[in-house]
């Protein structure tokens, strides 16, 4: 049998010196901050454990509930005078009877039937999350357990990371990324070497792969949540091995979600392909903790995190207090409420003015036929610090709607109830994303080519509590209708009115106002647009949603949509949003 290298390995990697930066500022010892929240999070996890089976969490059982033995096991091994669960029995019992859980769904190949919490299954898979939190976890307790035990352990660690170390790291991609991390623990824990260093060789890659932007695409252009999975996968190998070939990517990453970032520490969506806007902050993870910048940019968004009440997820700090590095800190970048950041490819800006935040994405690229590749037609999203996001919200597919311009029949592209397989190609008689698409005025205007139409849209945001966008197209190379289409955020529950007096509150109920209908504006969550002459507005106009398998959403998920139209005679739309908080 193999000897594991185990607890000692791991923390040997904790304690190692990496990399960083010099500024004049103090250490910043983070760990402090963290481990209490690491500490307190472990008798809401063991409550929800089942004693008979050690199935975690709520309703429908699936292996992804066992992800949460990585957090209990890092509070179990964490030697501190502040943590009372340190080599704790009982929960070292816990965390044992959650990993045999996953050995008694593995097949015979070691892999898992991915199901979701609403039963829908997608095949069977090596779920990379659920392994690397596994052999993590492994590494951390192996040392502890019984003989017997640790070997049922290793044999099932070993079935699944011999068919990941097989058939998994074929292309630089998020999950192949997070196995090759996953890979690289299994390596060292299960002394397998060789799995090491092509864990290592394809982590370079994966480095090598980042745009100097500080991004990954997976099509054109940035991929935002995702990108936080690259900096997960390369922050812990970084942690453990201190492989110098992956830090610049670190640092480039840091830079770009510093950016990238609104000023309530949620993501900037606009220039994402795959996920549309979050409201829920997150904490950066361990890769952002191995230079000065990043860790400016984790005290903040910790900061925010703690002013928000947030509760941050216990795998975060785990990994934070397991690998990170604590050391000098300097400000992030995008901290400024008085600036204009434009991408080095000149595809992407972020304007920061008082207390307003917008960004403008020049990506543009053919629809893509994958469902998780949403269209890039949203190009335009606008914040304010009192009111969180008011218009974008992101991307999707079969929704033109939701398109900043349609040329065409945008009746032509939707969804239909109940198919799992749509295709997603745009049809004839419709475009709903540019075929061209570029930055002007220092990124406060897009300039968009659909087919023959051009088309634009500028922002003015120097007013304390009034944006203006300019929206124009030029008509007359084309004889389809043109349309522009500002999608605001809801917030479901909260009222709506409008100067005519009607009200509402937003929920299951649709309605549709021509602006006459409205009396020249509509307000909700503490903003107010004005309602140009012949314009619309209408709810909720849904997306396409990739994760549930017939492409089904909810009112929740969709958007308040102003349609403009243009003519011969009305080449230029304005659009004021006003906060009145």
């Amino acid at each position: 049998m193999r000897k594991s290298f185990g607890l000692f390995t791991i923390l040997l990697a904790i304690a190692a010196v990496g990399h960083a930066g010099t500024t004049d500022s103090p250490p910043w010892n983070f760990k402090q901050e963290f481990l209490p929240d690491l500490v307190q999070s472990v008798p809401r996890i063991l409550k929800s454990q089942d004693q008979a089976s050690g199935h975690f969490g709520k309703g429908l059982w699936i292996p992804a509930d066992q992800s949460v033995i990585y957090p209990l096991g890092a509070a179990w091994a964490l030697k501190d005078p502040a943590n009372r669960w340190y080599h704790d029995p009982k929960l070292l019992e816990a965390i044992i009877r959650g990993g045999d859980a996953l050995i008694l769904a593995q097949d015979a190949e070691g892999r898992w039937v991915f199901r979701k919490k609403d039963n829908s299954t997608w095949g069977k898979h090596f779920d990379p999350w659920v392994y690397s939190r596994w052999v993590r976890t492994f590494s951390l307790i192996s040392s502890a357990m019984q003989p017997e035990r640790r070997a049922r352990w290793q044999k099932a660690l070993e079935l699944g990371y011999s068919g990941i170390e097989k058939h998994e790291l074929s292309r630089v991609h998020n999950i192949p990324s997070h196995h090759a991390m996953g890979l690289y623990v299994a390596g060292k824990a299960l002394n397998h070497p060789e799995w090491c260093a092509k864990a290592s060789a394809f982590l370079v890659r994966v480095a090598e792969a980042q745009d100097r932007n500080g991004f990954w695409s997976e099509h054109v252009g940035p991929v935002v949540t995702y990108n936080f999975v690259y900096v997960d996968a390369l922050g812990t190998y970084y942690g453990l091995s201190h492989d110098g070939k992956v830090l610049t990517a670190l640092e480039r990453a840091t830079r770009f979600h510093a950016n990238f970032t609104y000023p309530d520490g949620s993501s900037i969506e606009t220039i994402d392909e795959r996920t549309p806007y979050s409201r829920t902050p997150r904490l950066p993870g361990v890769g952002f903790s191995f230079c000065p910048e990043g860790r400016g940019y984790l005290r903040q968004e910790w900061t925010r995190a703690r002013q928000k009440d947030t509760a941050e997820p216990a795998d975060t700090l785990a990994s934070l207090l397991l690998y990170g590095e604590e050391g000098p800190v300097a400000p992030p970048p995008g901290t400024g409420r008085d600036s204009i950041f434009n991408t080095e490819d000149g595809k992407a800006s972020v304007i920061r003015k008082g207390s307003w935040c917008a960004s403008l994405s020049a990506y543009a690229c053919p629809v893509y036929r994958s469902r998780w590749i949403q269209d890039r037609q949203n190009l335009v999203s606008l914040f304010h610090e009192s009111t969180g996001l008011i218009l974008g919200g992101g991307n999707t597919k079969l929704q033109p709607l939701w398109s900043t311009f349609t040329v065409g029949d945008p009746s032509l592209l939707r969804h239909r109830p109940g198919n799992e397989d749509p295709d997603f190609s745009q049809p004839a008689g419709l475009l709903h994303v540019p075929s061209k698409a570029g930055l002007e005025t220092n990124g406060q205007a897009l300039v968009l080519e659909y087919g023959p139409a051009k088309c634009s849209v500028a922002l003015n945001l120097s007013q304390k509590d009034r944006a203006r966008l300019t929206y124009a197209a030029d008509c007359t190379a084309t004889a389809s209708p043109i349309e522009a289409h500002a999608t605001f955020l809801p917030s479901p529950g909260k009222s709506w009115r409008t100067a005519s007096g009607k009200t509402g509150r937003v929920g299951a109920k649709p309605f549709k106002f021509t602006a006459s209908q409205a009396g020249g504006w509509f307000e909700h969550n503490g903003w107010r647009v004005e309602l140009p002459e012949n314009s619309s507005i209408a709810w909720p106009v849904l997306p396409h949603d990739p994760y549930r398998k017939d492409g089904s959403a909810t009112p929740a998920e969709g958007r308040i949509v102003v349609t403009l139209p243009f003519s011969g005679n009305v080449t230029t739309q304005d659009i004021a949003v006003s906060v009145n908080r």
